[in-house]
């Protein structure tokens, strides 16, 4: 900023406040501050050696009043200022002048500290904006990166469980498939043994099935078994029973004759549950069973 007062101008613009009132000090200042309209204030620095030094020339004097100097013009002073009449007007003009350059200096200032405000403003909010940004993706990132995590994770979850289903399921192949291997080799043992059974004897034969049956052929059993099997002769001569005709043959007698026997079995076993069964009729299907056992070993002695 420039110079407010030329050399010499303050010194005379003192003793023109004092022309108009004694004043002390600190009330010169104020003076001054108000005709520059504050944008200037001189300091106490620069005041008071001035008003000492005017007062060393006699152009001003002081009286102490509560402690401070108030100064006065003499006549001195006066003087000075009628001699300076000329040059005092110009130091108005050139008060105005300085008042009119410093507002502007400082609405320069002030427009320029505003224009950098506003940069410093808009660069802070570009580099928050971007802070929040990055800040933003990197979040949406992770978050991204712990989904696919996830989905990896799910998919290697069903992929192991997929993979145990499969193999619990050949697992329970293999275990079924093992059973009824073995259900058909015991089929094919006892259905040998009974092969073997029925090419012996018939009386051997007819042992065996009375003793199952609980107790040994009655006196006219064996006739009545050789008069079924004479029936069953006739029959068969007649043509093949349409009994279990849905039986197809499988090429294997032992495994044929095991089916049609467990055919058998099956029918008796759901009449008798269907229909109940009573002590006599026991008594009754121990009679027909002994005389098909006998019917039966007559019939297989007679093939061997």
């Amino acid at each position: 900023m420039p110079p407010v007062f030329a050399h010499g101008r303050l010194r005379l613009y003192l003793l023109k406040l004092l022309d108009e009132a004694p004043r002390h000090g600190y009330e010169v200042i104020r003076l001054l501050e108000e005709r520059f309209q504050g944008l200037y204030a001189p300091s106490a620095g620069t005041v008071y050696p001035r008003l000492a030094k005017l007062e060393a020339e006699g152009l001003v004097t002081h009286a102490t009043e509560g402690g401070r100097k108030v100064y006065s013009i003499t006549d001195a002073g006066r003087a000075e200022l009628a001699d300076r009449g000329g040059e005092l007007a110009d130091l108005e003009v050139e008060i105005r002048d300085s008042v009119t350059e410093l507002a502007a200096e400082i609405r320069d200032d002030v427009r320029g500290a505003a224009g950098d405000l506003r940069r410093e403003m808009r660069a802070a909010a570009s580099a928050s904006a971007t802070r929040v940004e990055d800040e933003s993706w990197k979040a949406a990132k992770e978050d991204l990166r712990k989904a696919r995590q996830e989905w990896k994770e799910q998919a290697r979850r069903a992929k192991d469980e997929s993979r145990r289903a499969r193999e619990e399921a050949q697992q329970a192949r293999r275990q079924a498939k093992e059973a009824q291997e073995r259900a058909r080799e015991e089929v094919q043992r006892i259905a040998g043994q009974l092969q073997e059974q029925f090419a012996r004897s018939g009386g051997v034969l007819g042992s065996l099935a009375g003793a199952w049956l609980g107790g040994a052929p009655a006196a006219g059993s064996a006739d009545a078994s050789a008069a079924g099997a004479d029936e069953d002769a006739g029959r068969a001569s007649e043509g093949v029973s349409q009994w279990a005709a849905d039986l197809a043959a499988t090429g294997d007698p032992a495994r044929d004759l095991d089916r049609l026997l467990d055919r058998f079995r099956d029918e008796v076993r759901d009449a008798a549950r269907d229909r109940g069964v009573t002590s006599a009729q026991v008594v009754e299907a121990r009679r027909h069973l002994e005389a098909a056992c006998g019917r039966l070993a007559t019939t297989f002695g007679a093939r061997s």
